[in-house]
């Protein structure tokens, strides 16, 4: 049965000297890996952060870090998924970029957060439009869909993921203010019900806003089709290079039928709705 060796990057946000990243990407190769997966802010800067920031240097970290990712995806045949900022028309995006050795492609975020202490959803100019699938591509026979961390609440993009019988979630995140556990139970619960494996990479790093400090602590995760955690990053920058299988994605939908018992009641809405 096929296998597929993911990994993760848990980092802080990175500066522009190559080195470190170099290091990861030349241990990455040496154990097979074929995919990567970066938390959020961490080719960029925090939101935040950047609110007190030249555009011209946010353009500049972007700039120099699709290079580097476009060189290594070249050099050790890797595919890289990095949320990124992209500026277009003097407008910041929050956007997720998918690097292969010779392609590139861009998704979007759809859906930013609102809140009043974590408004995304202000800053960046990301339109309030219907929404759409989220990015999927097929890497060594694997199919695997890409959706920014908050997205992970709302079901429109599992159900694209049931839809497309997708065996991978990629889910880059920013989390802090203490919601392990959350987090855990959500991404565990998403893995189980849509049968698919979730890669979660979460970033590191502080960053405080007056009295309020704001710590991202890690907890990158590889969770499988049965939600269950194979393998789990704690608080320190670290790398996750682990196996996954399509037997487990098969083993799981067979065992359980959930999208068969859906598919089924869709036909005979299909059959009503003709007559």
């Amino acid at each position: 049965m096929k296998e597929l060796t993911v990994g993760i990057l848990q980092l802080p946000t990175l500066g522009m000297n190559a080195t470190r990243l170099e290091y990861y990407l030349k241990n990455a190769k040496e154990r097979g890996a074929r995919l990567i997966l970066f938390g959020e802010y961490v080719l960029n800067h925090f939101f935040k952060e950047m609110e007190g920031m030249p555009r011209s240097m946010v353009r500049e970290q972007t700039r120099q870090h699709l290079k580097l990712l476009k060189k290594f995806a070249k050099q050790h045949e890797m595919v890289f998924v990095a949320p990124i900022i992209r500026i277009r028309k003097k407008q910041y995006y929050k956007t997720i970029v998918k690097v292969a050795p010779n392609s590139i492609h861009y998704y979007d975020q759809q859906i930013l957060i609102p809140y009043p202490h974590w408004n995304e959803q202000d800053f960046f100019a990301n339109p309030i439009a219907p929404l759409h699938d989220p990015m999927t591509f097929t890497i060594d026979g694997f199919k695997v869909a890409v959706m920014a961390g908050y997205e992970l609440h709302f079901d429109p993009f599992w159900e694209a993921v049931r839809r497309k019988k997708v065996d991978l979630v990629l889910l880059p995140t920013a989390s802090t203010f203490g919601s392990h556990n959350r987090w855990r139970e959500l991404i565990k619960s998403r893995a189980f019900i849509y049968g698919a494996y979730v890669l979660r990479a979460n970033r590191l790093g502080e960053y405080v806003d007056g009295e309020t400090q704001w710590r991202f602590y890690g907890d990158s995760m590889l969770v499988n089709p049965e939600g269950e955690v194979e393998m789990m990053l704690e608080d320190k920058e670290s790398m996750l290079i682990e196996p996954i299988n399509r037997k487990a994605v098969k083993e799981h939908r067979r065992g359980w039928q959930f999208d068969r018992a859906l598919r089924a009641r869709e036909r005979l809405t299909l059959k009503e709705e003709k007559h």
